[in-house]
């Protein structure tokens, strides 16, 4: 991937080496909240939803740290940087095509754990959007075991997880995450787990747009760039992911999709460029 070619984020926070606290909201939580927590965001739940389903959180009120942008020779740290500038470069085109006004999230480094208005991030959890203070948050030791433990090595599989956390922030800003949020807090585990999967392959979809945009634009794909992010998309499924953790597949429990429909709406994205084809909710296959 050619990330160099595009504009470098300033909205970075980099508070690795900073130590997490352990209390959100004004209140503790639990070791059994936070291990439910953590492993939903595993799995790319947001935190926030889960963390209200258990009790575990009140209305947002962490406050928001200050950190100092990462150092120039960090070329991971640059990476992330650039691959950030791109896709708000991309959507604020979008947003202004449609008549509105794209709002740029924050993207926060941190190794170990840290304060969110959406609980305590870990760094087990992987990456994550919290719509509570409009961040994204990234241990970038993630990136390796993307290659070595989901087998899905690459730049452009990182880049790939940075435009679906920036497609969650996408859905916070048109207002989709609150309304599937109020609809899962009326339905039934079943049904929830339902427009859980369908808010996350929007993602995906949204994703396959800014990557769409930002090669026709700054050309900055490579040979072998869209396979990775297909390959990242395929390892990163929930049927694939209780495979390997628990030895069966459980259908209703998804909450992200298989890895079948993460890779197709990932395509369906990248293929047309077109954020309106990225309507799970109204698709009559997903």
């Amino acid at each position: 991937m050619r990330w160099s070619r595009s504009r470098a984020s300033e909205n970075v926070e980099d508070r690795r080496g900073q130590a997490g606290g352990g209390r959100i909201g004004g209140r503790s939580i639990g070791l059994g909240t936070v291990v439910i927590a953590v492993i939903a965001m595993l799995l790319g739940v947001d935190p926030n939803i889960v963390l209200n389903l258990t009790g575990g959180l009140n209305p947002p009120t962490a406050q928001t740290r200050s950190a100092p942008p990462p150092p120039a020779d960090d070329e991971a740290a640059r990476f992330v940087s650039h691959v950030l500038g791109d896709t708000e470069d991309t959507w604020r085109m979008l947003f202004a095509k449609s008549g509105k006004t794209y709002e740029d999230p924050k993207l926060v480094l941190f190794s170990g754990s840290t304060d969110t208005a959406c609980g305590l991030g870990q760094s087990a959890s992987g990456p994550f959007y919290c719509p509570g203070d409009n961040k994204v948050y990234i241990d970038l030791v993630f990136f390796k075991e993307l290659g070595s433990r989901f087998g899905a090595p690459g730049d452009f599989a990182q880049a790939y997880v940075i435009g679906h956390e920036v497609g969650h922030h996408v859905q916070n800003l048109l207002g989709i995450s609150d309304q599937v949020q109020a609809e899962r807090q009326r339905s039934n585990s079943t049904r929830a787990n339902q427009l859980s999967v369908k808010l996350e392959l929007q993602a995906d979809c949204f994703a396959g747009v800014w990557a769409h945009h930002a090669d026709r634009t700054r050309q900055v794909l490579e040979a072998g760039d869209v396979d990775e992010g297909l390959n990242a998309a395929s390892a990163i499924g929930d049927d694939r992911l209780q495979k390997q953790s628990q030895g069966h597949v459980v259908p209703d429990s998804f909450t992200h999709g298989s890895s079948v429909q993460r890779v197709r709406w990932f395509k369906r994205g990248i293929e047309s460029g077109d954020p309106a084809v990225c309507n799970t909710f109204k698709a009559a296959q997903i």
